[in-house]
């Protein structure tokens, strides 16, 4: 189906909105873009059928922190093809692109490939991959740009968790220019440490070019995440993880962050990184509007379980129920889906369908200026997925990204 100058018509849905749930509602898509949402069967003479049988219809599911799926890694060497022994390739386009199609499978149409520290020449080489796969029609806009987690983190313990040491460094703006330049000025999520040297003034910089500053892999005290803020930071990076396993408990990166109504959060949702109690105390204290859902999902997504070798000898463990174990202890990312985090957060925090799709779809178009999607909204991309709620899971029935249909589990 090709989303060019055709008239597209889902009806007999449930659509979620931000206000609420529209019941036997049609969505009209005209040349990829969302022409009308309401309910009833609305008139479409000549138009391209898809009747939704009462599934729900809603936007894509947008992700702002993957490093890789199905075997594709954005961050280590290239893409680390994992197999039964470590061996790492040189990323390609046709590997960001099967990462891609394999996301949409997921009902996530749009996303941020996420560089986690590393050399600075595997980082601008896979920036450069990234950028031409950015510039390939056939990716239909779904990648937007992309998150560089680090190298400005700690170099501490626990705080900075799976992030190799030996590439963990200082801000230097000459350095980050490079990396800036590589990915064709498409870097526009960053996550760093506030109380590394440099952090605030490198922060002010950032937000010039308009670029989101996270706070996440840090230690930083009260007083050094306030003056972060100040200085533009605007989100925390998977609140919650990304530090060490004993903290105090009063003096601790998490209650500030959480205190300071400027900084909205995102938070993994798999159910293994965070305690279900945690969760509805995010949840709670900061409140729908100021949360971005995401996966944090590594190449081990889509794979089977079993124990990976990777760099160094050392293992990772994905269990059939897609945690991932490193073998040095802790989490290694995580191998769960964001429609996962959907399920999962409802379960736990009783916020309903309509602020879990919130939560994954409008904030972090919101918060990332993203104004032409994230919403089943007359003039926005028809970025659409069908999916139905079962013994508390997220299945997804078909995804259609700019008014094209991608993925159909039929």
């Amino acid at each position: 189906m090709s989303s060019e100058k055709i008239l597209l018509k889902i009806y007999n849905g449930q659509a979620v909105t931000p206000t609420g749930i529209l019941n036997n509602a049609t969505v009209l898509v005209r040349s990829g873009i969302i022409e009308s949402v309401a309910e009833g069967n609305l008139g479409a003479p000549g138009a391209i059928e898809i009747d939704a049988k009462g599934q729900f219809i809603a936007p894509g599911l947008i992700d702002i922190q993957v490093n890789g799926y199905n075997s594709v890694s954005f961050c280590f060497e290239g893409a680390s093809k994992i197999s039964e022994e470590f061996k790492a390739t040189t990323l390609t386009v046709s590997d960001v692109k099967k990462a891609t199609e394999g996301l949409w499978e997921e009902g996530v149409t749009t996303y941020f490939p996420t560089l986690t520290t590393n050399s600075q020449e595997v980082l601008k080489k896979n920036f450069g991959i990234l950028a031409k796969a950015m510039e390939d029609p056939s990716f239909l806009g779904s990648i937007p740009g992309f998150h560089l987690e680090g190298p400005y983190i700690s170099e501490v313990d626990g705080y900075r968790g799976a992030h190799p040491l030996e590439h963990v460094r200082k801000p230097v703006w000459s350095e980050f220019l490079e990396l800036y330049k590589a990915s064709g000025e498409k870097i526009i999520l960053i996550t760093v440490a506030p109380e590394v040297e440099g952090a605030y003034d490198f922060i002010r910089k950032c937000r010039e070019l308009g670029i989101v500053v996270s706070l996440g892999h840090h230690n930083g005290t009260a007083g050094q995440i306030k003056q972060a803020i100040d200085n533009g930071a605007g989100l925390a990076t998977h609140l919650g993880n990304g530090c060490a396993g004993t903290i105090n408990r009063h003096h601790n990166p998490i209650w500030p962050q959480l205190a300071d109504g400027r900084l909205r959060i995102s938070f993994i949702a798999d159910g293994f990184h965070l305690p279900p109690e945690m969760l509805q105390v995010f949840y709670k204290t900061k409140g729908v509007d100021n949360i971005v859902i995401t996966s944090d999902i590594t190449s081990y997504a889509g794979l089977p379980a079993g124990i990976y070798k990777i760099k160094d000898g050392k293992t990772v463990e994905k269990t059939a129920d897609g945690n991932l174990l490193f073998s040095e202890g802790g989490l290694y990312g995580s191998a769960s889906p964001l429609r996962n985090g959907v399920a999962h957060i409802m379960k736990v925090s009783g916020c309903g369908l309509v602020n879990a799709i919130r939560m994954t779809t409008l904030n972090p178009a919101f918060v990332h200026n993203l104004d032409d999607r994230g919403v089943l909204e007359k003039g926005k991309r028809a970025d659409l997925i069908l999916f139905t709620m079962e013994n508390e899971k997220m299945i997804i029935l078909k995804t259609i990204v700019a008014g094209k249909e991608v993925y159909s589990k039929d």
